[in-house]
């Protein structure tokens, strides 16, 4: 039986807690300043703990499901707590293995990830990184954990503050480009709600095209974009408008901002 702790049951901790309740012979710990939060998780098999260092106590694993800048606070209550077998879990964007272990202990045991809200759903997508002194075992425990609430994909740590554009932010940029398309029908005559739906199949059926149709993604744009047509209009003015230029400075200010939080 694995002990499971989390620090923080906010929305990400919440989603990760509803799909480990499905897995066997693991046992869930929660721990959140906001008792509420816990409360809600009573019909997932969560235990309350009254503080981090209960749940550092009786936990072999434990989840930082906290926002960067609490991060120092929680680790520093957790600290004379830690075991030679405890594994942390960080989902903290921006912070390196190394941050945690000058605030721990050099050999700790360390495992970054980077989870996207979708998880909340069950279709979440997470990357993880494993460090040095994680065992094969720990790793595949923790990435079990994940995979019960999305899909996972493993890379290397150094790479952790790059993926958060590509992963944990590109739902909102993908929810604001909606939006644009949802607000533009409604300024056509178009109700909301059926202009959601339509899009939202858009999407859901897109992401299938690039997964599972053998095709790369510039022949796709290509099989819907006929010469001369209405969907190459589109695509002409959304080039002139620095569309995809604009998409990577998103991206590069994501990365920047996850290299500042790391200090």
């Amino acid at each position: 039986m694995l002990n499971i702790g989390f620090i923080g049951a906010g929305n990400m901790g919440a989603a990760i807690i509803k799909g480990a309740f499905s897995l066997r012979n693991i046992r869930i710990f929660a721990y959140d300043t906001d008792e509420s939060k816990l409360g809600r998780l009573k019909d997932y098999g969560v235990t309350p703990c009254l503080s981090e260092k209960e749940l550092a106590e009786r936990c072999t694993y434990i989840i930082l499901a906290v926002k960067p800048n609490h991060l120092d606070e929680v680790l520093g209550n957790i600290k004379e707590h830690i075991g030679e077998n405890t594994v942390l879990i960080s989902i903290c964007a921006g912070i390196t293995d190394e941050y945690i272990k000058t605030r721990t202990n050099p050999t700790a045991k360390i495992i970054l990830s980077m989870p996207n809200t979708p998880l909340l759903l069950g279709e979440g997508a997470t990357a993880l990184a494993k460090t040095e002194y994680v065992t094969e075992e720990e790793f595949g425990n923790v990435c079990g954990i994940f995979s019960s609430c999305g899909k996972i994909a493993v890379i290397d740590k150094s790479k952790m503050k790059e993926i958060i554009a590509v992963n944990g932010s590109s739902p909102a940029f993908i929810y604001l480009f909606s939006k644009v398309f949802i607000d533009y029908a409604e300024s056509a005559g178009i109700e909301s709600e059926t202009a959601k739906e339509l899009f939202a199949q858009a999407l859901t059926g897109s992401a299938k095209m690039i997964l599972e149709s053998g095709y790369s993604i510039d022949d796709l744009i290509t099989m819907v974009a006929s010469k001369g047509g209405t969907t190459e209009a589109g695509l002409s003015k959304l080039r002139e408008n620095n569309f995809e230029s604009a998409v990577t400075a998103a991206c590069k200010a994501c990365t920047a901002r996850a290299y500042e939080l790391n200090h």
